[in-house]
């Protein structure tokens, strides 16, 4: 029989429809549906120019914002040929290791959910509610930031919040404990994933997974150290790695994950540089406030950037970077005028969706709930 799962069911994590083939509760074919949520963001950044497109990539992978943003400038700077300054560069690293927790949080969080414990899922949304609390008090914005900017970030770090969030990461861990005490060693948890969606190596890079997804099967591939951007080749952290390639490796990896995270952003706490938040091209970056009140010239940049945007020399470029959920890729190309040619998004999520009509062959029905959450989709990231 066939039957349809999702689009409104609470485990599909979004708006995804897969239709099962079923042999008793047998999975013996799943083919996912997407196109709900569809909003042409490619095509969009198109007739925007590189200033106005910057939102959009808050609203690609919503668990995990900044992540996004840092993909965007990275691209749009290396068209340029400019380069955030150190403290910008930090800042950059602080806020997508924050945003790295939040999603993985989530994730984990809610896989515990499908499997049937609650508790966890309430103790991680508590602590995700005081990292939204702390975007907003770094540029107003809860979600959808916008923080990260071509050249740096909008503006400085409040008085006050290293302090905070130093104050919070140590507290994070104890909560990371807790976690692991109550669900790692259970037994229930433990059948509910162990040997659930096996992915191989081979199979793993056949099918063009990233980020956790790759790395549960053993496979040592970590963009922030292949290639590093941004400073990463300045802190001292680990690739982990999986074993087995399963949803309770998946777990395990995720949880780990968090904790170098947590290593890292001590590391910028203790090392963060003195000096300017975006870089002295005036033809890039937005003046400030002050410049703008006492500056004629200012003011004009700002409206010419604000209204025209600013001209990209004719090129092009494939920048990735390491988001929670895997490679993120942006594709741009420039043909020298405010607005980009052609945009081209690689998002992990989407090319991780299309393994499922391997990983679900011969599941339990079930079974399927715990895979589409292991495998950490977001469908802004899908659908696009």
């Amino acid at each position: 029989m066939w039957i349809n799962f999702g689009p409104q069911h609470p485990a599909a994590h979004g708006v995804l429809r897969l239709i099962l083939e079923l042999d008793g509760e047998i999975v013996v074919r799943a083919d996912p549906h997407i196109g709900f949520l569809h909003r042409a963001t490619e095509k969009l950044m198109e007739h925007k120019h590189y200033y106005q497109n910057l939102p959009f990539m808050d609203r690609l992978d919503y668990v995990s914002t900044m992540a996004n943003e840092q993909t965007y400038a990275l691209a749009v700077e290396k068209l340029l040929n400019i380069k955030a300054p150190p403290r910008a560069q930090a800042i950059r690293v602080l806020c997508t290791e924050i945003s790295r927790l939040a999603n993985h949080m989530l994730n984990v969080s809610g896989t515990i959910l499908d499997a049937g414990g609650i508790t966890p899922f309430f103790w991680m949304c508590e602590e995700r509610e005081k990292i939204y609390e702390y975007f907003e008090r770094l540029c107003g914005s809860r979600v959808h930031n916008a923080y990260i900017r071509i050249g740096g970030v909008s503006q400085d770090l409040p008085i006050g919040f290293l302090d905070d969030i130093y104050e919070f990461c140590e507290k994070l861990g104890v909560r990371f404990d807790e976690t692991e005490d109550l669900v790692t060693g259970n037994r229930l948890y433990y059948a509910r994933t162990a040997g659930i969606g096996v992915v191989s190596s081979h199979e793993a890079i056949s099918l063009g997974f990233t980020g956790p997804m790759l790395r549960c099967t053993g496979v040592k591939w970590d963009l922030r150290i292949a290639f590093p951007y941004d400073g990463y080749e300045h802190y001292d952290f680990d690739c982990v790695v999986g074993t087995f390639g399963d949803s309770y490796d998946r777990h395990l990896l995720r949880m780990e994950e968090m904790r170098q995270s947590l290593r890292i952003i001590n590391q910028v706490l203790n090392s963060m540089p003195e000096g300017e938040i975006k870089t002295d091209d005036s033809k890039v970056c937005l003046p400030t406030r002050n410049e703008m009140k006492l500056s004629m010239e200012s003011l004009i940049h700002h409206f010419k950037l604000v209204t025209e945007g600013f001209p990209v020399p004719p090129g092009v470029t494939y920048t990735s970077t390491e988001t929670p959920k895997g490679e993120l890729g942006l594709h741009i190309v420039s043909d020298g005028t405010s607005k980009p040619y052609r945009t081209h998004i690689r998002a992990a999520s989407c090319t991780h969706l299309m393994g499922v009509a391997r990983l679900a062959r011969r599941l339990m029905l079930a079974d399927i709930a715990i895979l589409v959450a292991t495998i950490d989709i977001v469908f802004g990231d899908v659908d696009r």
